[in-house]
């Protein structure tokens, strides 16, 4: 195998060394050390997290908790062209300035379908197991050549830009992560069983709508409180979805987990705790109201929530 995730790992990583050294080395940050401490322990993880013991791994990643507990990664503002200058590349080249992002699930769609034939000599050129996310990683290197060539810049500026973004996003860029290990922190330690227990308790679920609504309802307020659906679904499918929807109601698993997720999705839209959907847009923007963009969602979540519930009764 030629192309693993590994190997995008590995290009964070030192992406984020690189962002961390920048910030240590900026003299005008008000927290450079701390900040760039925070980036720089963040990329030793990519770097040599599987190679790390676990322990070390744990030990690092409190420590990047308590950088950004105490208010350590602050936002500086780091020198950008001049306004005249980016307002003039942005006239030459117009609507060109989206090929870029278009490159990346255009890439990841063909490397998908293709990652079964990409095998020479009996080796797979793209991980088979990993096949979309490794052409995902292909998309966005490829992306950014394009984006040099077509911009005429240099890699160089690309990172001093993606300094800046981290910078603005802060702490932000790494939550779907830690609350993607806390579903399954939560499945190990038996919350899915603690929550069938809960709701058979006090809810009949013998009717099947019942049964239905409770599993997509509850995958959305499960997302409401831990900010991502990833941490939500082992918790209610072990809780709900399996010991009811399937082995009671014999629900077909595929239509179960591709809706369930969909009604997690609908919790995203209501949570500051998915801080880089909801909160960190606010702040880019400068809006006035940083709960503008939830309460702008709420409708949208709440009709989508209510088409899932049915949907998910007819179809499953």
């Amino acid at each position: 195998m030629i192309v693993s995730l590994n190997v995008f790992f590995w290009l964070v990583g030192i992406v984020l060394f690189v962002i961390g050294g920048i910030i240590v080395s900026d003299r005008s940050h008000p927290k450079r050390f701390l900040a760039g401490g925070f980036w720089i322990v963040c990329g030793v993880i990519f770097l040599a997290g599987d190679r790390l013991p676990a322990d070390v791994v744990g030990v690092l990643v409190i420590l990047m908790a308590i950088v950004a507990g105490i208010g350590g990664v602050t936002r500086a503002k780091p020198q950008m062209r001049p306004e005249e200058a980016r307002r003039a590349s942005a006239i030459r080249l117009g609507n060109k300035l989206f090929m870029p992002a278009l490159t990346i699930p255009l890439v990841t769609v063909i490397g998908t379908l293709l990652a079964p034939k990409l095998v020479f000599g009996g080796v797979a050129l793209i991980d088979p197991k990993n096949a979309t996310l490794a052409s995902f990683g292909i998309g966005c290197v490829i992306a950014l050549i394009f984006a040099c060539a077509l911009t005429r810049d240099s890699v160089g500026q690309s990172v001093k830009e993606a300094r800046r973004l981290v910078d603005a996003l802060s702490w932000a860029v790494v939550l779907p992560q830690l609350l993607g290990m806390l579903g399954l922190v939560f499945a190990d330690a038996g919350m899915g069983k603690a929550v069938a227990h809960l709701i058979t308790a006090y809810v009949n679920l013998d009717y099947r709508l019942v049964a239905v609504a409770v599993y997509c309802v509850g995958m959305a307020l499960f997302t409401v409180i831990m900010g991502n659906g990833f941490a939500a679904f082992p918790v209610m499918t072990g809780g709900v979805a399996l010991p009811v929807l399937i082995g009671v109601f014999h629900g077909n698993p595929a239509p179960i987990a591709a809706i369930g997720m969909f009604s997690g999705y609908c919790g995203t839209l209501l949570t500051p705790m998915a801080a880089n959907y909801n909160i960190v847009p606010a702040a880019l923007l400068e809006l006035p109201d940083k709960y503008g963009v939830i309460r702008a969602q709420v409708p949208t979540a709440i009709a989508l929530l209510i088409v899932n519930i049915v949907l998910l009764n007819a179809f499953m």
